[in-house]
């Protein structure tokens, strides 16, 4: 199915450059005093509001170019049939895993490697973007970046004197006394198999060594090899959650944890916003998960959550840069950041929240580490897999299954 879409997305790009010079007076209609239509197309429905806005104000200043705010349900499968129907959107805003980069191979984007943009933005990122497609250009400007943390009620911290943990041992150890307590130390929400990845990515990415993913495309490791340790440190965590952990989803788990029904909850930074919905009133902290007992090589987790990509066959390239640009302008980035609860991929722009100032330390240190599973094809479904390991905790069986798995993708490339 890629090799098709790679194929029929190369035909578009041959197209799109036979007509490319019928449609030099459509790329500068807007300055002609034409009104112009663009697409943004994005995958992130819980800042579709905060878009509205900031598309609101570039609208004023921009009279003659309309923005159509686009977010479907499954984005990323609806963007990939797009594109195999030369049909993609004039600005694209995704992460960047392996759509991304199936996308950028098949030469769907604009090359961006020398945009002045790309100067003002942090060079770790950039990175990310080579390291997730392999290719040495750069094919979008990172824009915002997550980050897998675990979050944690202060008050209870406080009520059954705990400190937050720096190891593994002493990660686990705040659990065993939050649930001596009669308390409940996390609180799971597997009926929404997502749900499972934020911590199987933190396990995952301090423990599975820097050059991992390289070496498991030449063949010179495994999944059994490289991702035992944190298929088991996933499923000891599992001792500790509440009652009804497979009947409870991502939106149970705000509200519960809101109310105060866990100590601490094993979510990413995005989950916050929707938690203080609930109760505006709760204290809460973050810190990095501790995965290992060398505090020293505790990385965060916080890969690329958003990227801006302009379309190769845009009818409308200039206004859509002119849109990239307005967003990645400091005060919209800054209005982007503050109500996503997110980091800034521009340089000097920080999250001021001071709930998140357990993190702070990783991102001064540069000590940050990608989503691993940007880099497992959505094919394998590693979501599903894992949530299948919370019913069975097989530790050996999921990782032959993710073995088996990944041979399988392999084979069709």
């Amino acid at each position: 199915m890629k090799k098709t879409i790679a194929l029929v997305m190369s035909s578009a790009l041959v197209l799109s450059m036979l007509s490319a010079c019928g449609s030099k007076n459509e790329q500068t209609a807007s300055e002609s005093g034409k009104k112009v239509k663009i697409e943004f197309f994005h995958y992130k429905p819980e800042a579709k509001k905060t878009f509205d806005k900031l598309i609101e104000k570039f609208e004023k200043e921009n009279p003659n170019i309309d923005v159509v705010n686009v977010n479907p349900p499954e984005a990323e499968t609806v963007l990939k049939t797009r594109a195999a129907k030369r049909d993609v959107p004039d600005v694209v805003g995704i992460g960047a895993d392996t759509t991304f980069a199936e996308l950028s191979k098949a030469g769907v984007f604009e090359d961006l490697t020398n945009a002045s943009e790309l100067d003002n933005i942090q060079p770790a990122y950039i990175k990310m973007l080579r390291d997730v497609t392999g290719l040495d250009k750069v094919y979008a400007i990172p824009y915002a970046a997550n980050a897998d943390g675990v979050i944690y009620n202060k008050a209870i911290f406080k009520e059954l004197g705990l400190t937050v943990p720096k190891t593994w041992d002493e990660f686990i150890a705040v659990a065993e006394k939050v649930k001596a307590a009669g308390k409940t130390p996390f609180y799971f929400t597997f009926k929404d198999a997502w749900t499972t990845l934020p911590v199987y990515n933190a396990l995952a990415a301090n423990t599975q060594g820097e050059t991992f993913f390289q070496d498991l495309n030449k063949g010179n490791t495994s999944f059994k090899e490289g991702y035992k340790e944190a298929t088991e440190k996933f499923v000891k965590l599992l001792e500790y959650g509440h009652k009804d952990n497979f009947g409870k989803g991502y939106a149970d788990g705000n509200v519960a944890f809101a109310k105060g029904e866990s100590a601490m909850y094993l979510q990413g930074i995005w989950a916050i916003p929707e938690i203080k919905k609930a109760n505006p009133n709760i204290e809460l902290g973050v810190f990095p998960y501790p995965v290992t007992n060398n505090p020293e090589q505790t990385k965060l987790v916080s890969g690329v959550d958003l990227l801006l990509a302009i379309s190769k066959t845009s009818k409308h390239p200039k206004e859509a840069k002119k849109f990239v640009d307005f967003l990645l302008d400091e005060e919209n980035a800054k209005t982007y950041i503050t109500e996503q609860n997110a980091f800034s991929a521009i340089k000097g722009l920080t999250q001021d929240d001071p709930t998140l100032d357990g993190l702070k330390e990783s991102f001064a240190k540069g000590a940050l580490v990608d989503f691993p599973d940007h880099y497992i094809p959505a094919s394998i479904n590693l979501a599903n897999l894992l949530q299948q390991l919370t019913h069975d905790k097989d530790v050996d069986k999921f990782l032959k299954t993710m073995d088996s798995e990944w041979k399988k993708v392999q084979g069709r490339k």
